[in-house]
């Protein structure tokens, strides 16, 4: 080991880094900027979530409370158990959520429970609000 020189392999540091400047662009030799060269990027698009709306169903004292089971289950998806509590929650607090979904979506519950509810000569009343929760505009 010692203390004799280090090896040399091949160039001096110096000759091996080349020149500091940036080079010119192919454009026009006067300018620094980099313009005409470089790497590509792409850049990337963000989808925007779409903004969600709960379907609220409303409290009535004449829509039957096995009528409004049946609609939770058959529109929302909901089993015996899950539509029994939204409905139980539905008549003491006067109003509950039976989903969230994209306007659209939102809309389209609506018309099929308030169809239903007509066709069988029921008031209840369902309606859609926008959602408080996420992405907001």
């Amino acid at each position: 080991m010692g203390g004799g020189r280090r090896p040399e392999h091949g160039k001096d540091r110096t000759e091996m880094t080349g020149p500091t400047d940036p080079p010119k662009s192919p454009i026009d030799p006067g300018r620094d900027d980099d313009s005409g060269t470089g790497l590509a990027v792409k850049s990337r698009t963000r989808t925007k979530r779409p903004s969600m709306y709960k379907v609220l169903m409303l409290n009535d004292d004449y829509t039957p409370m096995e009528f409004v089971v049946h609609v939770l289950e058959r529109f929302f998806g909901m089993n015996s158990e899950q539509a029994t509590q939204v409905m139980l929650h539905v008549h003491q607090r006067g109003v509950g959520v039976c989903g969230v979904f994209t306007y659209e979506i939102a809309e389209t519950k609506v018309t099929q429970v308030m169809d239903l509810a007509r066709q069988h000569q029921h008031p209840l009343q369902c309606t859609i609000e926008k959602d408080g929760g996420g992405d907001e505009d």
